[in-house]
């Protein structure tokens, strides 16, 4: 009943807005509306100091403007960047910006603007990770300068996630809903648990968008596939269960992402050996978790960071059941007389895997992967909990959990010491200490590399899958190619929505 009630609330939201509806093609070809989930609806509004374009759920922040952006392959290239230098001790990184660019209020954007915005950032209770800031300081008009805490050579990645604010008119009562930037689009109205309004910026200084107006209506997945079905909207998320339906006028587009669901293994209990964590990871049959759960739109998951730079080359393929058993039979686990497996003064071949209670995707997974390790003799249970109890057993309980994002220290995070997942190694954590101690971001590739072969001999988790990013699509609109989406269902969808167009 709670459904249905939702349902009808948002046909009535649909009906009843007082914005402009969707926009009808072919009359109106410079504008769309898209639906994008509930919880991409910034809560601390559209404020880059407080997280805007960050985060877990990391995308180009639209109205403001970036110093780096992420290329398609996901290397940087340059936005109100014109240039940038290391020093020799890789403590500082000074930064050239463009000459000429102005806020959408007349206002000149200098370095004093990147600086005070970078500083306030590290400040604020913010999503941002800005804890490597020392200070950011304003060399002159068109240079600020970046002293770190420490060596980080994936700075420019978090540069492409800091949308720029202006320091003299920044309130930050009042920027949120009503942000001054000099991105590629104004925010014109925002009705909060509803809808967002962009409008073109005139004043940008890089190429014309194409898409004139863009409606974002927030919905939550059943709202937003009748809003397709109704024609409410030009592009919607959806999710694999809807993936069979069929809808005039409309195509399923489907994106890759390093959208990533995996499962940590501790060092501690059955899963303590590494002959036993080699076995499930190369005993699972990734393709056909893809077929049951995903309906087929994902890919085999190896890593937290398949297809990126800084990942290592080459897939590890799925074994034959054969050989994971003979991995399993050498580290002494046995099949007992009901097919689990058992081990003298260890007992019988026991896993409890956790997901997050309530959410059926990895509910799914959990569930196909305890069917499949019963066939390798391992009884696995899985069991919905809440978040608390998720953190707090960590390093003891098996967990199904999401990743992925458009840096490197999402490695970082799962990999070095401290984490609360309780792996440590000492090579693994030199390897990367040493990536980001480098002077060049190329070269600190290789050695996330050689951090993710040392992590290969451990296999403290085992990654499954790469969901990927589904929408319907109005015939005739033209979705711009989509860079490789990271964790998140939300707004990298529209992260290049003004070169998006409308067929003639």
């Amino acid at each position: 009943m709670k459904k249905i009630i939702l349902l009808l609330l948002s046909l009535a939201l649909l009906a009843g807005c007082q914005a402009a509806p969707a926009p009808e093609t072919p009359q109106d070809k410079q504008a769309v509306t898209v639906v994008l989930p509930t919880a991409a609806e910034p809560e601390a509004g559209f404020d880059p100091i407080l997280g805007w374009g960050a985060g877990e759920h990391v995308h180009e922040p639209l109205i403001q403007s970036t110093l780096t952006v992420t290329n398609p392959d996901l290397t940087i290239g340059y936005d109100l960047a014109t240039g940038m230098e290391t020093s020799p001790d890789a403590m500082t990184w000074t930064v050239k910006i463009r000459d000429g660019v102005r806020f959408t209020d007349g206002k000149p954007l200098t370095a004093a603007d990147v600086a005070f915005t970078y500083n306030a950032a590290r400040d604020a209770s913010s999503v941002t990770d800005l804890t490597m800031l020392g200070r950011a300081e304003a060399v002159d008009d068109t240079t600020v300068a970046f002293h770190l805490k420490k060596p980080f050579s994936v700075w420019p990645y978090t540069m492409a996630t800091v949308g720029i604010v202006p320091e003299g008119s920044y309130d930050p009562a009042a920027y949120g809903s009503s942000p001054v930037g000099s991105g590629r689009y104004i925010l014109r109205q925002w009705d909060r648990g509803q809808q967002v309004i962009l409008e073109a910026n005139p004043d940008y200084y890089g190429e014309t968008p194409r898409m004139e107006r863009v409606v974002i209506l927030f919905m939550e997945e059943d709202a937003a596939f009748l809003a397709v079905q109704a024609g409410q909207a030009d592009l919607a998320y959806t999710s694999a269960p809807y993936s069979d339906q069929r809808v005039d006028g409309f195509s399923l587009l489907s994106v890759q992402t390093v959208d990533n669901r995996g499962i940590n293994l501790p060092l501690n209990g059955f899963t303590a050996d590494p002959l036993v964590r080699h076995a499930i990871s190369l005993g699972l049959d990734r393709q056909t978790m893809i077929g049951h759960v995903l309906n087929g739109y994902g890919t085999p998951a190896y890593s937290v960071s398949d297809g990126l730079p800084w990942t290592r080359t080459g897939e590890v393929p799925d074994a034959p059941e054969a050989a994971a058993n003979a991995l399993l039979d050498e580290a002494g686990w046995l099949p007992g007389a009901d097919g689990i497996r058992e081990k003298w003064s260890f007992g019988r071949a026991e896993l409890t895997i956790h997901y997050p209670a309530g959410d059926s995707l990895r509910q799914g997974l959990a569930a196909e992967l305890a069917s499949q390790l019963g066939e390798l003799g391992i009884q696995a249970s899985p069991n919905g909990v809440d978040w608390d109890t998720i953190y707090g057993e960590a390093y003891r309980t098996p967990t199904i959990w999401g990743w992925g994002a458009h840096t490197p220290m999402d490695m970082y995070s799962i990999y070095h010491s401290g984490n609360v997942y309780g792996y440590s190694s000492g090579a693994v954590d030199a390897w990367m200490d040493e990536a980001l101690a480098c002077t060049d971001l190329e070269t600190s590739y290789v050695l996330w590399q050689r951090a993710q072969e040392e992590i290969a001999r451990d296999v403290p988790w085992v990654w499954l899958v790469n969901v990927d990013h589904l929408y319907w699509v109005r015939g005739g609109l033209h979705v711009a190619e989509q860079k490789i989406h990271p964790h998140g269902h939300g707004w990298s969808i529209v992260n290049n929505v003004d070169a998006w167009e409308w067929a003639m």
